[in-house]
This record gives C-alpha cells, structure tokens and sequence, in this order.
C-alpha cells in the first residue's frame, strides 16, 4: 500500500528512497531464479526536467551526504511527487501537467499563477507552505494530501525514557489544497514522532503513520479525523519464531510493515537467518539466510494469524572457474492491493525482478522490470491500492515516470 498505496523507497519500499550503488546481485553472475521469467511492459508516463521552476526537479542535493528526499506516490491516475530537497511537492495529471503546487515561499519562486492579481480562471493551483525537511506523503481518495516533515530544531522535544528524539509530524491538506493541521502521536497537534519510516492511507481514509526507532517499529493508526485509534508497537521479539525450539542459533527481523488497505491490519514480513558453519574449519563464520514469512497482525486484537504467507526467495545461481554456487537473497516487501495480491521486488543486475503472491498463496507470478542502472542514479517506487507500479526514475538529462500494468496482467491471470 504506500503513501496512498504502497510504496518502495528503495523499499519500498521505501516505499522508500534507494541511491544507485553496485547491487550484491549486481556482482553476480548467471541466471537469475535459474529459468526464463517474462518481461513486464513499461510505459513512459511523462518526464521532468531539472531546475527551480514548479514543474521541475530540484536535486542539487545528490552531491551532498545523507538520503535523497524526493519520493512518488501515485492516486487514481494522479501523480504526487514529494521534493524534499527544493522543499516543495508537485501534484500532476497523467500528461505530466502540473494541477497543484505546495511550495516553500522562501525555496521557490512563486508562480505566475499564485501571485496577487493572477487570473483565476488559471487551471493551477499555488498553494504555500513553510516547509522545512519533506520527506514522504500519503494522498487518501478525497485527495487529502499527508506530508511528512521535520520541526525546527527549537520546536524538538525528547523522549527521555526512551532517549528518542521526537521531530517530525505530518501535515494535512484537504482535496482543494487548503492546510488543515499537523498530526502528532495522539491526533492533530500532538506530541512529535519519532523518526518516520513511511506514512500510508487505507481505503477507509484512515491515516497510518509507521516509526522506526533502535527498540523497533511503533505503528500509530489514526481515524478519518486524524484521532488516534491505535498504537501497536512491533519489535523483533515478539514476532512467531517457528526455529524458537530447534536449539541451534537463529535469528529473526522485521524488515518491513505495511497496513492492509482494506482492513486494520499489518502486514509484517520477517526474514529469519542462521548460524553459518564454515565446514572447512567447523567454525561459525557468518550469518545465513534461510527464510522469509509475510505476517497479518490485527491492531484491534493484537493477534497474529494462524498461517504465514512462505514467501519464496531470489534464487542466483553464480558460476566461479569450475564451480557453481547458489545463493538465496530475501525479497523487499513492497505491499498488498485490495485485490489481495502481495508483491515483492529485488534490485538485479538488469533492473529488478518482482514477483507477485495471492495471499492464500495459491498463485505466483514473476516478472522483470528492464531498467537501465548506467543511465538511472536514483529511482523510487510505488505500488497503488488497485495494483499499478510506478516509479520515478532520476536520470542524468531528465526525470521519468512510468508505469507498469501489474493490475492488468493480475485481471488476465485470474479471468484465465
């Protein structure tokens, strides 16, 4: 589900936000998943250019340290692209036209279309907000637009149990871009968060905040209202451990939680890992992995339900002189549609791979996703309540963003 779907942030993720390195599968080679998985069609949406004008991408920051903060959320044929470094965020239709534009006054020129004495019959809309730190956003189906961002360092407060910093709150805009209230912990004008990893809105138009903190994940779901409903914290040991009685060493992590865009639930999905023996010397050497399961919590109950979803691994088969090695590399967790169909995706030496699970497990498909890494230096996925993959692909002349029809391929799937 992301922002208001799912999203791969680099799950992603996300999402997700991943910069462009030499992937590990990157340095593999061989044949992925040892057989022929099919290609899934790309389609350019529109492209972007760079600059400070409010249909352009600002990323002066890739040169500096720490993450990029421009992230993709895709709603009924609409696009939302938040630009953390130029402090602004953009809403525009599936032609690349820009609709909306939430911007800092002091990051931005104003736009013609925004000025005192503009027309107003302009079909844009210049909406100004003193944005500090952006960084990722929601949209729920009234086109209610949610935005992470970062206080003022004087505006701050500290967690002194738990020594957390608590610095960010997420903004509500309602459908006609109009600033309604910032959203703490308890509701609007609560206390701060904690770091935010993701932000997401169901079908209800129930906003859910996801925190990341060292004692784990804290999830805050709140009603149409922006009242808190619940507050589930999540950590590693309180998660099913189906090795729990076995007596050799392992190892479990939460790698991701995503809220179900239908019901209140979350969905975790948990890698599992082991003791590696190197049999040369009969010595623990490392860590392995060995599984991944996807979890469904209720936030009413508490509870979590009776079977997991086996979700399968990334097999690499990798050839050295004479030997052959395979390897086992755990998928990201990118969401669920209201279709119920999991999906899960892994950064490859020739784009990415996905694969997509029912949640009663019964069918599995895989495809590729051709992305050209020499030409692309930072991307940033999405996955739609209703199935459709996007991502925002940064290059080095332009900005792209596509799509691909995973919600298409799913109705051939089921009518056949």
């Amino acid at each position: 589900m992301k922002r208001s779907g799912y999203a791969l942030s680099g799950k992603i993720y996300i999402l997700s936000v991943i910069m462009l390195s030499v992937s590990v599968l990157g340095l593999l080679t061989g044949c992925g998943e040892g057989k022929s998985v099919s290609l899934l069609e790309r389609n350019e949406v529109f492209s972007l250019g760079y600059g400070s004008f409010e249909d352009e991408l600002n990323l002066q920051n890739l040169s500096g340290v720490g993450e990029i903060a421009t992230s993709l959320v895709m709603k009924d044929g609409f696009f939302y692209i938040a630009n953390g470094e130029s402090k602004k965020i953009m809403e525009m239709n599936s032609y690349g036209d820009l609709i909306t534009f939430y911007y800092n006054e002091d990051a931005n020129p104003a736009p013609p279309y925004g000025k005192a004495g503009a027309k107003e019959t302009s079909t844009r809309k210049a909406v100004p907000y003193p944005f500090n730190e952006i960084s990722c956003i929601a949209v729920d189906s009234r086109k209610y637009l949610y935005a992470v961002d970062k206080l003022p360092l004087e505006r701050q407060e500290q967690d002194a149990a738990k020594k957390h910093v608590l610095s960010q709150i997420v903004l509500r805009f309602d459908g006609d871009g109009n600033f309604l209230d910032y959203i703490g912990q308890q509701g609007p004008g609560g206390t701060p968060f904690p770091f935010i990893k993701a932000v997401y809105a169901t079908e209800a138009n129930e906003l859910v905040v996801v925190s990341l903190t060292n004692d784990g994940y804290t999830v805050y779901w709140f009603s149409t209202d922006g009242y808190l409903l619940y507050k589930v914290p999540v950590d590693d040991g309180g998660v099913p451990d189906p090795y729990a009685d076995d007596g050799a060493g392992h190892w479990l992590h939460v790698e991701e939680i995503i809220p179900d865009c239908r019901e209140r639930s979350l969905f975790l999905k948990v890698d599992y890992y082991s003791s590696y023996v190197d049999e040369a010397v009969h010595l623990e050497s490392g860590i392995q992995y060995e599984k991944s399961f996807l979890y469904r919590l209720n936030v009413e109950s508490g509870a979590y339900g009776e079977q997991p979803l086996d979700i399968p691994p990334y097999s690499e088969q990798v050839s050295e002189g004479f030997s052959n090695s395979h390897y086992d590399i755990p998928f990201d967790f990118v969401g669920v549609t209201d279709s119920g169909w999991s999906f899960f995706m892994v950064s490859t030496d020739d784009g990415f791979s996905v694969m997509m699970i029912q949640l009663d497990g019964q069918r599995i498909l895989r495809r590729k996703l051709p992305v050209y890494r020499r030409d692309t230096l930072y991307y940033t996925f999405n996955l739609s309540n209703d199935g459709i993959l996007s991502a925002l692909l940064v290059q080095s002349d332009r900005a792209v963003v596509n799509w691909w029809r995973t919600d298409s391929l799913i109705q051939s799937v089921i009518k056949n």
